[in-house]
């Protein structure tokens, strides 16, 4: 992925846009979101922030992923 680019389009079924290490995704629906986290976590990938914005029909998703160099592996701290 590029640096500060928004891929989204008109058929694309969630928002996709990249700054530096991060990539930010809205989902619209929860399977979208389990979807996403599954695809998404990988050994240089983990999902980094989490917020949900409205209610009801409206309720969207907004994930924030951290990516690491791909001979970099990331390690999740647990509480």
């Amino acid at each position: 992925m590029d640096d500060n680019v928004v891929y989204n389009r008109p058929w694309n079924e969630v928002f996709v846009k990249s700054n530096g290490n991060e990539i930010h995704i809205i989902c619209s629906t929860e399977e979208q979101l389990d979807s996403v986290v599954e695809r998404m976590q990988t050994d240089n990938c983990v999902l980094s922030g989490y917020e949900e914005w409205d209610e009801d029909e409206d309720r969207r998703w907004i994930l924030q992923f951290i990516v690491g160099d791909d001979d970099m592996k990331i390690d999740v701290e647990l509480n």
